[in-house]
């Protein structure tokens, strides 16, 4: 069972997908959002697919927008894999590190990727994102934690590496909230499909070529502690977006080129389904 939002930007329509076909939840809710998550609709919409009662919804042409609805806020986690914090030239952290994108990058998971004005260090970063289901702060372990989590889904974590590194001021969100720098899902698979996030295959290619490839029980910090952890500092509410880390095989790692104008990143993690996004330059 996964759910979607189809629809042009800004109209959307929630839906749910499962191996009979695409469903419309519009009876239900008017978007797949905090407010949604919090009151049970993931449950309740699964409970009225197996009613039968929700009405066909036919995606032939429609748009894939991100799973849900602009979150309230996006809270990465960096250096979560042993190897990627090898590539920057840093050592795997004691804690969780923190930083934050403005919620308007996220975009569809087959959206355009806008190369800034004059960037020639932008950079793919594919990760395991988790959707926030209920409000949460103080939690009292990892276990509490994980119940507080909704579903997953794929994110790209896209960055400026010259903004996030040589122009940071010591922080790195200037590098990292850039229009469309997170294309998100195509899918919201709840958490009682896909259990804590362990064990899933996640990988990236440019252009066709292999870049990343790990799995996500490589994460130094596994999603029920970054909630935990998270928890304990900031107060968590439905919807929020964690994105969790990236392995390596970055542009950073200084492998491979950085992302121009016309390169297609294609990334995915197995069970949450795949992006492509071309990339394309940035207009005033």
């Amino acid at each position: 069972m996964r759910f979607m939002r189809l629809g042009d930007a800004g109209a959307e329509i929630p839906a749910l997908a499962d191996d009979d076909g695409t469903w419309d939840l519009r009876s239900l809710t008017a978007d797949i959002d905090g407010a949604f998550l919090a009151s049970g609709g993931l449950e309740r919409a699964a409970a009225a697919r197996a009613a039968g009662e929700l009405p066909a919804l036919d995606p032939t042409g429609r748009r894939v927008g991100a799973p849900i609805a602009r979150p309230t806020a996006v809270i990465c986690i960096g250096m979560n894999y042993a190897a990627h914090a090898r590539e920057s030239g840093s050592e795997p952290p004691s804690d969780i590190v923190v930083f934050y994108k403005h919620p308007n990058t996220v975009v569809g998971p087959f959206d355009d990727i806008l190369l800034p004005p004059g960037s020639q260090k932008t950079d793919w970063e594919v990760e395991l994102a988790a959707v926030i289901g209920r409000r949460a702060r103080y939690l009292s372990s990892p276990a509490e934690a994980l119940e507080a989590i909704a579903g997953f889904a794929v994110a790209n974590d896209v960055s400026e590496r010259e903004f996030q590194i040589e122009r940071s001021g010591g922080q790195w969100s200037k590098g990292k909230s850039f229009e469309t720098f997170n294309p998100l899902g195509p899918w919201l698979v709840p958490a009682a499909v896909v259990g804590d996030g362990s064990g899933l295959r996640i990988h990236s290619r440019v252009n066709g070529e292999p870049r990343q490839d790990s799995t996500t029980s490589d994460l130094i910090f596994g999603v029920a502690e970054i909630v935990y952890r998270l928890s304990q500092f900031t107060v968590l509410e439905p919807g929020d977006l964690i994105n969790t880390g990236t392995p390596e095989g970055v542009g950073l790692s200084g492998r491979f080129p950085y992302l121009g104008t016309g390169d297609v990143v294609e990334l995915g993690i197995d069970g949450l389904g795949a992006q492509r996004s071309t990339v394309r330059a940035a207009t005033k």
